[in-house]
C-alpha cells in the first residue's frame, strides 16, 4: 500500500517539473488516485482472504 502511494507521489512530482506546473496539480492529482488504488487493492485482498476462510 505505502509503496503505491509513494510511487504515485514520485510520479506526480515528475509530471510537475517535466511540465513547469508551480502548484503542483499533477503531484496532488495521482497521488489522490494512487491513495484510491491502494485502498481498493487492500480491501479487494481482504475480501478474497474472508472469501476463503468462510467456504471451509
Amino acid at each position: 500500500m505505502g509503496l503505491i502511494i509513494y510511487l504515485g507521489s514520485l510520479l506526480g512530482g515528475w509530471l510537475d517539473v517535466k511540465f513547469d506546473n508551480h502548484n503542483k496539480l499533477y503531484y496532488k492529482i495521482i497521488t489522490l488516485i494512487s491513495v484510491a488504488i491502494a485502498m481498493f487493492s487492500v480491501i479487494y485482498q481482504v475480501l478474497k482472504i474472508t472469501n476463503k476462510d468462510s467456504d471451509d
